[in-house]
């Protein structure tokens, strides 16, 4: 006999994990499978996600979102990548932006080519239309034509995650999602074989739901502390364990449109500019550094006027063993947590939601079916765990204890052999379910001063002269190209200016 179709999915907890999910199931359940979302205004969230990748892109086309309304609702800006500042050695600079390096030729890797001619050619960076413009506050939609230079640009966004959840409520209960108030005060499995059958809330009242949707971040009330789900420790390769977010009014350098992570003395600090203000935290070690004094840290370094209290953060850098246990799929911060340097949080929590509606089950709750969605989330997680290490421990900094611990830290084999295989002569070898593809890895290795001692022979079959002309002549019409873009600030105004009044969360 077929199981029967799923009824009902209770996604408990909101913020941006729940609404995230409950806009994706309304939209693509189509009203077929009720979708009841349970959250209390007494529990806050930690709301401090507000830099995303490019496949944030994918996630609103799904939900059939309307750019501009996005992103006037969110007061969102624009990213083109990521710079790093003091990483590799104090002084030191360079950006991870998003699109590729040059174009390969002959169907050699241009990095490699690169390798030969940098000398000559200038640094990479000036090879990567994203960089280019970010370096000039500047920015322009793709262009559709793929011979132009314009298509192979990509971008993400800078927005409130406050907001954000906000605008994906309105979504989700103009699609029939339910929203419950309420704190859960006991779970109810049922006896024959340990499912969750029921949350009651301290109200008294009763919700059962088919599937069961883990979103109460950090507590991980279904997951962890009822159905008993293990957290692996990473913090041996990521000893941040504390964060503290202070929002500013926006000055210094205005609308940038990339994200900032400048390394301090115990971990590292972020400045993202959005329409009304710019969100700044410092993430930290513990063991390196007090709380006041990282407060201090980040205090000094704001651009403008503190504009709310400083919101402390604790985690453990890890995972659950296991994602997807019985009837409840843990969603966002309940299954594990990698610190925000790469801006991963939200795209963590969009490809949860993208491989439940690839695997989405019936009542049967098929054993082969969860243990691939484990299994591929797994494997996803880990790949973007050894890409944060590398930044961490590919420095030559060692004028803190903090420092002298990253740089000199026993590192997951996955992860030492990357570094070995590119040192050696600038190989990469992606896998399938890696979230950065090659081009991050060359910007990271080689921004953080991995650079290979050999270049693929190969490339010596091509004349080197002309190499050089070409290299110069690619960069410059990418160089011209950034030129020609508006200011960053000044195409929000004409694209998506917010009302500055409107739905600033109390």
């Amino acid at each position: 006999m077929t199981p029967a179709p799923i009824r009902k999915v209770l996604v408990l907890g909101g913020g941006t994990a729940g609404w995230m999910t409950a806009a994706a199931l309304s939209k693509v359940l189509n009203g077929q499978v009720e979708v009841v979302l349970v959250e209390s205004e007494q529990i806050g969230t930690v709301g401090v996600g507000e830099a995303t990748i490019p496949p944030i892109l994918t996630f609103n086309a799904m939900l059939g979102i309307d750019e501009r309304e996005f992103m006037r609702a969110t007061r969102a800006t624009f990213k083109l990548g990521i710079e790093f500042r003091d990483w590799t050695r104090l002084g030191d600079r360079y950006i991870h932006p998003f699109g590729t390096f040059g174009l390969d030729i002959e169907a050699i890797k241009f990095h490699q080519i690169w390798r030969k001619v940098r000398d000559r050619v200038g640094p990479i960076e000036d090879f990567n239309l994203a960089a280019v413009a970010a370096r000039q506050n500047r920015f322009a939609m793709p262009d559709p034509d793929p011979a132009k230079v314009l298509s192979s640009l990509k971008y993400a966004f800078h927005f409130d995650a406050g907001l954000y959840a906000r605008f994906l409520r309105g979504f989700a209960e103009k699609r029939g999602a339910t929203r419950i108030e309420g704190k859960v005060a006991d779970v109810a499995l049922r006896g024959e074989d340990g499912f969750i059958q029921s949350v009651t809330l301290e109200d008294g009242r009763t919700i059962e739901a088919d599937l069961f949707i883990d979103c109460t971040g950090f507590r991980a009330l279904l997951i962890g502390q009822t159905l008993g789900g293990r957290y692996l420790d990473w913090s041996r390769w990521l000893p941040n364990d504390r964060a503290v977010a202070l929002p500013c009014a926006t000055g210094g350098d205005g609308l940038t449109p990339y994200t900032r992570a400048t390394a301090d003395k115990a971990g590292w600090r972020w400045r993202i500019p959005l329409q009304h203000r710019t969100g700044n935290g410092y993430v930290y070690s513990s063991a390196h550094i007090g709380d006041d004094e990282a407060l201090a840290a980040l205090t000094a370094g704001l651009d403008g006027p503190a504009q709310a209290d400083p919101n402390f953060l604790r985690f453990q850098a890890g995972r659950r063993d296991q994602a997807w246990i019985k009837n409840c799929v843990a969603i966002g911060l309940s299954s594990g947590f990698l610190e925000p340097l790469e801006s991963t949080s939200i795209h963590l929590i969009q490809a949860g939601i993208t491989k439940l509606l690839a695997l989405f089950p019936d009542k049967g709750f098929d054993p082969l079916e969860i243990d691939e969605y484990n299994r591929l989330t797994a494997q996803q997680v880990e790949l973007v765990r050894d890409f944060i290490i590398l930044h961490f421990k590919a420095t030559e900094r060692s004028d803190t204890p903090y420092w002298d611990y990253v740089r000199t830290m026993e590192i997951p084999d996955t992860l030492a052999r990357k570094i070995e295989l590119f040192a050696g002569r600038g190989r990469i070898f992606q896998s399938d379910y890696d979230l950065f593809a090659e081009p991050s890895w060359i910007a990271v290795l080689l921004g953080q001063g991995i650079v290979p001692r050999q270049y693929d022979a190969l490339v010596d079959t091509l004349p080197e002269a002309a190499l050089v002309h070409r290299l110069k002549r690619m960069a410059d019409l990418i160089g011209q190209t950034a030129q020609a873009m508006p200011d960053h600030q000044a195409f929000i105004a004409r694209y998506c200016a917010a009302d500055a009044a409107a739905n600033i969360p109390a």
